[in-house]
C-alpha cells in the first residue's frame, strides 16, 4: 500500500519505526569505532551535472563525488543507487568484488536512504546509456535519521515544504533551482547597476522613530539605551541623505519588514532594491526599469519573452500612461471633469467605487480609488502608469505644469504593481509639511507617528534634483521563476509557529 493509501497516524507510526531503526544502526556503528559524524571533510573532485554534460571527457576517469544517498537498489552481489549534489543526481554502481565483502556488506545493511555519502570511481555508462561512477570506494560521511517523504510522490504538503524548506530541497531540484535563478537575478540585477557606476550601500535596519509613512512597522526595545526602536519599511531616507552627501548614486538590495497581511504576493519581511540618482528624473526611471528588466530576463532566461501561467509577457515592449488616462481609458471617466471633490464623489456613486472617509477629502485620492476599482487588472503587459495625485504622493515633487500632479510613476506586470519612483521631492518646506500631514494622519489612527526632523535637517542643506526608484525583487524572481506564491521565492517564509 502506497504511503498516500493510508492514514497520518500509520505513516507516522512507520516513520517512528524507521527512525528507531536507524538510531539502532548508528549505536551499532559508533560502538564498532565507526562513527558517521566523525569525518571533517571529503575531497569532491566532481559534480553530477558536470559529469553527465562532459561525459567523454569524464569516461573512465577516477572521480570523487559526493550527496545524498536518494534511492538504493540491492541485486545480490550488486547494487545501483542514485546520489543527489548541488547540481543534480547521478547514478552509482557498486559491487562486492570491487568494495570487499565487509563494506559491500555495510552498505547493504546499514546505509539508508537519506545518508549522505562520499564515493571514489571512475565513470563510465551502462548498457541502457545510464551514465555511471563505478565505485571503488564508498564512505558514509553523514548518518540521516529521518526518513525522507515516500519517493513516489516526495514532498507534496504545502505546509510542510515551507515550514522545512530543508527537506523541500533535498527532494526537489526545481525548487533548488528556483533559488539558484533568485540568487542569478540578484547579481544580475547588481551586474546592471554596477556597470551604470552606481554604488551599492547599506544603511540601518532599526530606526528610532515610526514614520508617518503608511505601512505599519514592526516595534522593538534597545535594553542598553532604553528607547524603543522600529524595523524599517523603506531604505528612501537614508539614501537620499547619502545623495545630500554628495554620493550621487547609490543603491541597496535590502531586507524591509512590514507589519502588515500575507497573501499570494505578500510577505511581512521581503526584498526591495531602492536606487537613486542625482540630476534625473522620473522619465529617465522609466527608461531605466525598460533597460534593467530587459538585461536581466536576458541574463537569467535568454529571452526578454516571458512565460508566466501560461501568459506570454514581453519584457521589451512597455506601455505609458498617466493615471487619468489610464483611469479614462478603462472607466469611461475623465478625471478632468471633476470640478469640485463633490463631483468625484458624485461620480463614483454612480459608477459603485466604493471611497473611505479618507478617499472623500480630496480628488485625488478618488482618482486612485477609480485606478484601483477599473485599472490595475487589466495592466497585464509591462505598464507605466505617471503622474500620481500630490495627495498619495507625500515624498514626489510636483508637476511644474500641474501642481495638483507628483512626476512620481508605478509599473505594473499581469496586474500587479512591480516598483515605484520619483522624480524626488528636494523643497524641505514642502516636504515638511507633506510629512507634518501624513504624521498627523497616523497619530489619529494611534500611531505614534513622527517627522524625520534627521531628513528634514538633510533636506535643507540641499539635495539635487533626484531620481529614485524602489523594486520588489521577491514580485521579480515571481516573474522569471514561473512561481505563483511568494512563498515559492522566500526560503524560509514567515509562518505562525506550530503549537
Amino acid at each position: 500500500m502506497e504511503n498516500n493509501e493510508i492514514s497520518l497516524e500509520e505513516q507516522q507510526k512507520q516513520f517512528a519505526e524507521q527512525e528507531r531503526i536507524r538510531r539502532e544502526k548508528l549505536a551499532k556503528m559508533q560502538a564498532e569505532g565507526n562513527n558517521p559524524y566523525a569525518k571533517v571533510k571529503f575531497d569532491v573532485t566532481a559534480k553530477s551535472a558536470e559529469i553527465k554534460a562532459n561525459f567523454e571527457a569524464f569516461e573512465n576517469k577516477e572521480v570523487s563525488v559526493a550527496g545524498r544517498l536518494m534511492s538504493k537498489r540491492v541485486m545480490g552481489k550488486a547494487s545501483f543507487s542514485v546520489l543527489s549534489d548541488k547540481e543534480g543526481r547521478i547514478q552509482i554502481y557498486l559491487s562486492k568484488n570491487d568494495l570487499g565483502e565487509e563494506v559491500y556488506a555495510s552498505f547493504k545493511k546499514e546505509y539508508d536512504i537519506g545518508d549522505i555519502l562520499g564515493v571514489t570511481g571512475f565513470v563510465f555508462k551502462t548498457q541502457t546509456g545510464e551514465i555511471t561512477v563505478h565505485a571503488q570506494k564508498i564512505e558514509m560521511l553523514t548518518k540521516s535519521l529521518r526518513p525522507l517523504p515516500e519517493k513516489f510522490h516526495g514532498l507534496v504538503d504545502t505546509d510542510m515544504k515551507y515550514r522545512q524548506r530543508d527537506l523541500d530541497l533535498i527532494m526537489n531540484q526545481e525548487v533548488r533551482e528556483t533559488f539558484f535563478k533568485r540568487t542569478a537575478i540578484l547579481k544580475a540585477l547588481r551586474e546592471f547597476l554596477d556597470n551604470r557606476g552606481f554604488t551599492e550601500v547599506e544603511t540601518p535596519v532599526l530606526l528610532p522613530i515610526e514614520i508617518g509613512a503608511d505601512a505599519r512597522p514592526f516595534k522593538t526595545h534597545h535594553n542598553a539605551l532604553d528607547i524603543d526602536m522600529f524595523m524599517r519599511i523603506e531604505t528612501e531616507l537614508y539614501l537620499k541623505r547619502l545623495i545630500v552627501g554628495g554620493m550621487e548614486k547609490v543603491y541597496e538590495v535590502g531586507r524591509i519588514f512590514r507589519n502588515e497581511g500575507m497573501d499570494a504576493t505578500h510577505n511581512p519581511e521581503f526584498t526591495s532594491i531602492e536606487l537613486y540618482e542625482a540630476y534625473r528624473d522620473y522619465k529617465y526611471l522609466m527608461d531605466l526599469v525598460e533597460e534593467m528588466y530587459r538585461f536581466v530576463a536576458e541574463k537569467v532566461n535568454g529571452t526578454s519573452v516571458v512565460t508566466y501561467q501560461g501568459v506570454e509577457i514581453d519584457l521589451s515592449k512597455w506601455e505609458r500612461l498617466t493615471m487619468a488616462e489610464a483611469v479614462e481609458k478603462y472607466s469611461g471617466v475623465k478625471y478632468s471633469s471633476w470640478a469640485t471633490v463633490e463631483d468625484a464623489i458624485a461620480c463614483a456613486k454612480e459608477k459603485g467605487v466604493e471611497l473611505s472617509d479618507d478617499d472623500k477629502k480630496d480628488k485625488g485620492h478618488i482618482l486612485a480609488a477609480f485606478f484601483d476599482a477599473f485599472v490595475e487588472e487589466h495592466l497585464v503587459q509591462p505598464t507605466f502608469i505617471y503622474d500620481y495625485p500630490v495627495e498619495i504622493s507625500p515624498l514626489a515633487k510636483r508637476k511644474p505644469s500641474d501642481p495638483t500632479m507628483t512626476e512620481r510613476f508605478e509599473f505594473f506586470i499581469l496586474g500587479h504593481e512591480y516598483g515605484n519612483a520619483f522624480s524626488e521631492l528636494n523643497d524641505p518646506i514642502d516636504q515638511r509639511e507633506r510629512m507634518e500631514k501624513q504624521a498627523a494622519a497616523k497619530r489619529a489612527q494611534g500611531a505614534n507617528a513622527q517627522v524625520d526632523e534627521e531628513f528634514i535637517t538633510a533636506l535643507e542643506y540641499g539635495l539635487p534634483p533626484t531620481g529614485g526608484l524602489g523594486i520588489g525583487v521577491d514580485r521579480l524572481v515571481m516573474l522569471l521563476t514561473d512561481s505563483t506564491s511568494i512563498r515559492d521565492v522566500l526560503l524560509f517564509p514567515t509562518m505562525k509557529p506550530k503549537k
